[in-house]
Formats: C-alpha cells, structure tokens, sequence
C-alpha cells in the first residue's frame, strides 16, 4: 500500500452554488422562514467527501471580493452575472462557522479567487509528495490536473462521484497536456465568466485548433493556414485571445503556503458543530455528523468500493487505506471509538423525556379506569393518541390509546389483544369519544378517526389536528411531530425505533414492548401535540387562517376518512389482460427500436439510448449533454425531438408503456386490500403547499390521461356490485374561470357567461377571425396559451408546445395581452401585491409565502413571480372543491343515501351512485358543487355516467 497522503481543497463557491441550485425547485426552509438550502447544500458534499474518502488533509477555499488583477485586465470579467441570492449570502458566514468548529482551515485572500489559492496550494503540496483531489464541479481546473493533482467531481443527479486524472481530461478537452486547457478555454471563451474568447470559435474548433497549432500562440502564429471568415475573425482578435488567455489561467503563485500540520484532519468541536445544527434544525446533518466523526462505522480495511478513489488511482500505486481500529472497524480519528465517550455524547440544548418533570399513568381496569372515566368526561377538551399494530388504518388493531389534557401530564390505556374485550373497553370510552362538547386535539387525526371506524366508534365534536394547523402556519416546512416538537418546543421525543427497532423482520410490534415503556412513548407523544396545540392557536389567529382550518381543513379531515375507508372497487381480471396486451405493444416497440437502430441495445438505459441516438445515428447536430458529460436522453430533450424522428417517438411511447404498466396496470391489483377487496388511497392534506390534495398509495391523481393506454387504466375501476353506477363530475375549465374572475377581465367574463368555448373564443380575438371561422390548430394554439399564461409561459415554451415559431409565440403572447388587457393588470397586481406582503393568498385567505419575490438573482425572483400569480388560482380551485366536497357529504350523510364520494382527482370527484338516487344525485351533486362559491364567472360542472370511471369521465 502506498503512503502517499491525500490533500482534499475544496472549491467552496461552486459547492455552495451548486447545492443551492439543486433544491431551487424545492428549497429548505426552516420555522424561521430561513432558506437553508445553500448550506444543506454544502454541508452533504463536505460530509459525502469525509464519509466516501476518509481524507488525511482537507481545506475549504473562499473567493473574497473577486480577482482583483483580472478585472483590472477585462473590466468585464464575471461582469454578466445575477446578483448573488440572498440565501447564499446567508449562508456563507454560517458554513464558515460550522468550518471553524470542525476545525477545518479556511483558505482566502483579499483580491483572489479560490481558483488561484487551490491552484497554488495544490502545486506546492504536489511538491511534497502529496497526491492532491480539487473537489469542485467546475470544468476550469481541468488545467490543474497532473500526475498527482485530480478533480473530483462531486455525486450530482443520480450520477455518482468522478474523478478526472490525466486521462479523462485529454479525452473531455480533446488535449495533449491538461495545460492545454487553458489555451481551450482562451479560445472558446467562457459565457459563465464572461471571457470573450475568439469570435466564432466553440467547442469543436478549439479542439481543432489545439490538435493543428498546440496552444493559442501557435494558431496566432500560423494564421496563412486558415480560410476565409475564420482567418479574418482570428487575426482581426489576435489580443482578444491573448487577453482571454490569461483571464482563463489560474494562478499557482498567490500568497498562500500550504502548510500540512494546519490541514490535518482532526477532531471537531462536537458541542459548537452540533450547536449551529440545532439552530439550523439541520436534523439529519446533526444524525450524520455523530456518525461519521464518533460512532464506530462498519468498514473492513480491504474493503475496495467502486466509487471511492482507490479504483480510480490505483494505476498511480495509491489506495484508500481505512483506518482499522479493533475489529475491522474505524473511526476517523484513529484509536478506538468506544474510548472517547464523552466526545461521542450526542451534545443536545433540546430536552428530552429524562429532562423534564412529567407524570404518566398507565390506567389499570377497575377503580382507577373508573376514576380516569369520571375525569376524562368533565374536560372541555383532551388530545388523544392511537398505538397500533400497524401503519395502515384498516388493518390496524389498538395496542392502547393515550389521553392528555394538561402540560407534563397524561393516562394510558392499554387494549387487550383478545377481541371480545378490547371492544368492552372500546364501550367504556364511547361516551368521550361520542361527545359533542369534548374538543378532540391530535396530531395526523384522519389516522386516529379510521382506526377508530374499525370499532365502530365515530369520533365527534370539534376537532384540532396540529399537523393541519401547522401547514396552514408555515405550509413549505415538513409537519411530522418530531419536527414540529424540536422547532416549537425544543424537545426531541422518544423515537418509536428505540422501543420496537428499525424496519424490517426483526421490528417488533408495539405490543411486544413492556407496559411502561409504551406508556412514557404514548402519553408523551399526547402530551407534546397538546403543547403544540397550545403554541399553534394563536399563531393561526394571526396568519388570519383560523377560519380556513375550522371551516375547510377539519371537516374536510373527516370527508377524507369516510372516502378512503370506502375505497373504490378494482375489476382485477380487465388489469390482467391490460397488462398482457401492454407487454405486446412494448415489445413492438422494442422491435421497432432496435430495426431503426440497427442493434439490439438496453432502452431503459440514458447512457446506451445516447450513445445510439447522438453517436452512431447521429440525429441531431449538437446534442444536450448531461453535467456528467453523457448525453441527455430527458423527457424534455426527446420531446423536442420526437416530430422529426420515428424512432425518438417509439422510445418515449416505450417509456410511457412501461411505466404505465409497472406503476398502475401490474402494481394496482397488489393494493386491494384484503379486508375490503378493494382499492383504499390515502389522500394528503399538507404536501402541496398550493392546498391541492395529493394521493398515496396508490396515486390515483397521476394515471395519464392524455394516452388511449393510460385512460385505459381508469376502466379497470368499477361500481361496488350490479346496483350502483360510476358517477363522475368534473369542473370544466375553473382555473380560468378563477382568472377571469379575480381579474375582472370582462371579454373572458361574457364568453364565459355566454356558454362560449373559451379557446375558440380567444382564438376568434387574438387571430382576428370570426368565431365560426376559428380553425382547429387556431383553437388548439389558444388553448395553449390560456393554459400556459398563467404559469409565465414564454416564446420559447409555447414554441416548443406548439407548431408555432419563437418570433411567432412572442406575437402570440403579446396580441394575448393586448385582448385582455386586465388580466396582465391582475398579474403585476398580484406581484406587487407579494413584493409587500411576502405572500399571496385564494379567495378563502390561504397563503402561499413567497420569500423570495424581492430576491437579486433573476432565474430566483422569476420563480416567486410566476408563483405569485399562478399560487392564487391554483389554491383557489383547491379550495373551491374543498368546500364543494363538505357540502356533498354533509347532505349525503344527513340524507343517509346509499350513494358515497369515492375519490378526488384535481377538479373532479368520483362517486359510486346507488342507480335509485341516480336523477336525484346528479342534480344534487351538479348544484353543489357550482354554487360552491359565487364569483362573477359561474362555475360549470359537467356529470358523466358509467360503469367504470373511464365510461363516466
């Protein structure tokens, strides 16, 4: 084995950018409305580093205030970027923190980039012996590469690490020497730094020039052997090169000294480290940094894994040597685990069940459950919590149920197993359960209410479910009770995998777990949700969202229960022979794909698909490739691409096959319940911060319907037995009858109340033809626009949604706005609005926050913006058939039909329809769900019939 020390520099910008982009679409924020993204982002690439390579040295270099000398040579330099967002400006004093407590070097210097001090560290500790790894995903340092020095490009994507020597390099720049690069990059210029490079030359004909000239001094030399424009172009710009050239260089002689006593790793400050994770409630990070740096963790020394840098450098004599202590097993420090326990202590500010004064009783049948019953009945209101013996409700049977109404106090009632007297005790706590007056309080209570159902208990009176309030509260946080205690109480209750361990075989059941135990786990998890009841009311009053959760989220809670309790039922036999007839539509696919390629080839595999599309077929001229070099073979890439090559289309309509089949056609049978016989989703109420409901296991909101295929699927859903009939009704077009409401634009006001087709109606205004003469491609292109307005559709997505050219979509979209000129009022009120609130909100009062509406960085603002108009319109549909859903059952119920609400879809629900209540409830139905709520644009319900859902719909 090789003694060879290891030098990791870490490029700390790119990583910190990086990480920040890469949650964009969903970002981390904290109760503080703290967007943490950027160091979370940070964070996991520095602990992926230390996990992966257990590295000897590490350093983390910042740029501070910009390259002074490459400004003053290019004023320009790095001049075209967006302001830096605000959550990286945030961010970079906290990791520095974080740095200094792990004991980790900063290296920075006024004036220089990190660029030019990894460069300049990397060649002096090359110097001594060390092999040195450059953790950035920055392409530029592929000038640095030696024979020691290495890019490590971080895991991205899916993608694993790599690793870029000498080889790879010349293979990605097309160069002899990695010096070469920099010659590559003088000459192609660099649109991220803004370096000019020679005008005309890309990728391509650098590596061109490179191959005939060697650098950029040998092309200026030997101009004569260039023909026309390209000639003229690099002799006219001979400086322009020059001076690119050198701001395309990294400097390897800045004032910075390696020194390899500063940069050995060593042991962190565990309390500070952990500190800064609490206040970041950086949950997990704080798990995995006890882990990584004190627990004992399961490595054998010999232990070669694919992805770390012992197989990559293994032809340099270098491996990675895991640092045994005992038995095979390593701690990063070297010695043994087990002897440092004080530095092992999960060092914690937030209390826990042992910290606190508390008094949990466990009831024992007789006298004190007579006492307990006499005392339960006179509180005005009591959280309750369910332990079960499983996760799903149906199949759930009660272990014991907890009761608490005052603060570090609480009673737990254990079930017998045997079924004959846990519905005794069942009778016993009826009255309480029943009671009208008694305020039910609970975390997740839909839960509590099914398991309850099952014993034939209805669950009355008011309710407070402190998961619904809080995403109400702060709907872009998670809401699950350890999160919720740790944010608001700083308390970190028992974990349930202390009492019965981790999934698997080997989990036990709460039933196995000794009567004291459950109770202290129970009664606190009852105890902390009442607290955090406590703690939520008055932050609803304030966010003005009381009403929202009193008169939709909780009764819309128990809507919920009674649909997915009910299920649908599932014609099994129709999947089956679906399922047969997908896998012959496949597999001519497959022949069709294979006959164009001229191969058989993996279809499933982006890496093959590329190779075979962009390589031997060669389809398109400059094809997208992924951050990992491949070529992209995304839906979106293809898409583009389809109209012009058979085989693109069969590979997408593969992929569509397939993953029609997996998902739905072969996985739905596999979720009948064996109970019911049929299908139960779970419906989530807190996922979509928009207020859309999302569905679970199985999602029955995603089967395409755009697809003969995919619609197809919904045959397979069928009425209860031969006396009901599907019912379907569906909102036909609300969110634009919602934006021409909210706008008040009257020309979409009228077509609406005139009974118009809004598409053709538009298409008549914006084509400047008659109504009758609106041609199907007119109307088509119309659609599109009114679809996509909303969501900040721009030239470019139009024309790739459409036949239309760019110069013809931007035409499109600005005829568009000249015919309804107060609908592009409303969206700049609507941003406006946002820019001085810091949110949006429907017409019921939900709020979407949007922090970053006043953000510097464009791509960031421009996200908010387009949330700030289309958040209110989605949220408003929400809403809308939130309400028309708790009407519907109300009459249901109090009406005792036969006829129950099985399902939810976007804007449509699902019933099964007793055929005796058939006319009484499409009219019941229809009327409820279009006076839902009174805009000026009536809202339209069309009903369909069937006996399977496909049929109604």
């Amino acid at each position: 084995m090789s003694d060879q020390k290891r030098l990791f520099l870490l490029d700390a910008y790119a990583l910190i950018f990086r990480g920040y982009y890469a949650l964009i679409k969903n970002p981390r924020i904290n109760s503080r409305g703290m967007d943490t993204s950027a160091i979370m982002g940070f964070m996991n690439s520095l602990f992926d580093v230390i996990k992966r390579e257990q590295p000897d040295h590490l350093a983390v270099a910042f740029d501070k205030g910009g390259s002074v000398e490459r400004t003053e040579m290019f004023e320009a330099y790095k001049a075209n970027r967006d302001e830096t967002p605000d959550a990286i400006k945030i961010a970079v004093p906290y990791i520095q923190n974080i740095l200094k407590a792990m004991k980790i070097p900063i290296v920075e210097l006024e004036g220089y980039e990190a660029d030019d001090l990894i460069g300049t560290i990397a060649k002096q500790a090359e110097k001594e012996n060390y092999k040195v790894f450059m953790v950035t995903p920055d392409k530029d340092f592929g000038q640095l590469v030696s024979e020691n020095i290495f890019m490590y490009r971080p895991a991205r994507m899916g993608n694993g690490i790599e690793i870029w020597g000498i080889p790879e390099i010349q293979k990605r720049f097309g160069v002899q020497r990695p010096e070469q690069v920099i010659d590559y990059l003088g000459m192609m210029g660099d649109a991220s730094d803004n370096i000019p490079g020679l005008p005309g030359v890309g990728d391509k004909t650098a590596k061109k020039f490179l191959e005939q000239f060697g650098d950029m001094e040998g092309l200026l030399a030997n101009t004569d052997q260039l023909k026309g424009k390209m000639k003229e172009k690099v002799e006219e710009n001979a400086e322009l090169g020059r001076l690119s050239r050198k701001l395309a260089e990294i400097k390897i002689d800045c004032e910075v000294t390696f020194n390899a006593e500063d940069y050995e790793m060593c042991e962190p400050d565990s309390a500070q480290v952990q500190e800064i994770f609490e206040e970041l409630e950086f949950r997990r990070l704080k798990d995995q940094f006890i882990k990584i740096f004190f627990e004992e963790a399961q490595a054998d020394a010999n232990q070669e894994s694919g992805d770390t840098i012992s197989n990559k450098t293994r032809s340099e004599g270098s491996r990675v040597e895991a640092k045994a202590a005992g038995s095979g097993q390593f701690s990063l420090f070297g010695g043994n685990p087990s002897d440092a326990p004080a530095t092992i202590k999960d060092v914690s500010s937030r209390n826990k069940i042992e910290d606190i004064s508390h008094f949990y009783q466990l009831v024992q049948p007789g006298l004190a459950m007579d006492l307990f019953l006499k005392q339960l009945m006179q509180q005005t209101s009591v959280c309750f919590d369910t332990e079960t013996t499983s996760l799903n409700p149906l199949e759930a049977e009660l272990v014991g149920i907890a009761f608490s109404w005052n603060t570090g106090t609480g009673f737990y009632v254990p079930f017998p197993e045997e079924k004959e007297q846990a519905n005794q005790l069942i009778e016993q706590l009826r009255p309480f359960f029943e009671s009208e007056s008694i305020e039910k309080v609970g975390q997740n209570l839909k839960y509590d209410i099914k398991v309850m159902q099952n014993y034939g208990v209805q669950v009355k009176g008011k309710l407070f479910d402190t998961m619904l309030a809080h995403y109400l509260i702060n709907p872009d946080m998670r809401h699950n009770m350890d999160v919720l205690a740790e944010t608001y109480l700083n308390y970190t209750p028992v974990s349930i995998t202390e009492l019965i361990g981790k999934k698997g075989k080997n989990q036990l059941s709460m039933r196995d777990v000794p009567l004291e135990k459950q109770t202290e786990y129970a009664v606190e998890d009852a105890d902390i949700t009442l607290q955090l009841a406590h703690h939520f009311r008055p932050e609803l009053t304030e966010a003005k969202t009381e009403k929202l959760f009193n008169e939709i989220e909780i009764p819309l809670l128990r809507v919920l229960a009674d649909m997915e309790s009910e299920g649908i039922n599932l014609d099994k036999d129709f999947l089956g022979s679906l399922s047969a007839d997908l896998n012959t539509d496949i597999q001519n696919l497959e022949r069709s794909i294979y006959e164009a390629a001229g191969q058989e080839f993996n279809i499933g595999s982006p890496k093959q698909l590329g190779e075979i599309l962009f390589d031997k077929m060669k389809l398109v001229d400059k094809p997208k490739k992924t951050k990992t070099g491949q070529y992209s073979t995304a839906e979106d890439v293809l898409s583009y691409l389809a109209k012009d090559h058979e085989i693109i289309q069969n590979v997408l309509d593969y992929r569509g096959l397939a993953k029609l089949k997996s998902t739905y056609v072969d996985a739905l049978p596999e979720q009948v319940e064996a109970k019911t016989k049929r299908v139960h989703t779970d419906y989530m109420q807190t996922v979509a911060a928009t207020g859309r409901l999302s569905s679970n296991n199985p999602n029955l909101q995603n089967i395409p319907i755009r697809t003969e295929r995919g619609r197809e699927v919904r045959k397979a859903f069928v009425p209860r037995d031969k006396d009901y009939v599907l019912l379907a009704a569906d909102y036909s077009q609300i969110e634009l009858r919602i934006i021409a409401a909210l706008s008040e634009e009257d020309t979409m006001i009228e077509a609406f109340k005139n009974g118009e087709d809004i598409h053709a109606s538009t298409a008549s205004k914006v084509f400047n033809v008659p109504l009758e003469e609106v041609t199907r491609e007119q109307r088509s292109n119309a659609k599109t626009v009114n679809f996509g307005i909303i969501y900040g559709v721009s030239a470019f997505g139009l024309s790739n949604q459409t036949d239309l050219t760019r110069a013809e979509s931007k035409e499109l979209i600005e005829t568009y706005y000249k015919t309804y000129p107060k609908l592009r009022n409303y969206m700049g009120e609507q941003v406006d609005f946002a820019r001085d609130n810091g949110y949006v909100q429907t017409v019921l009062g939900r709020r979407r926050y949007l922090k970053d509406i006043n953000a510097g960085n464009q791509v960031v603002r421009g996200a908010a913006e387009r949330n700030a108009v289309n958040a209110p319109i989605q949220g408003s549909a929400a809403d809308i058939i939130k309400i028309a859903m708790i009407n519907i059952h109300k009459k249901l119920t109090e009406g005792n039909y036969k006829t129950k609400m099985l399902l939810q879809v976007h804007d449509e629900l699902v019933f099964d329809c007793y055929k005796p209540e058939l006319e009484e409830m499409k009219t019941l139905i229809k009327s409820e769900m279009e006076n839902a709520y009174t805009m000026a644009v009536p809202l339209d319900v069309e009903v369909g019939i069937g006996e399977n859902w496909l049929e109604a719909h």
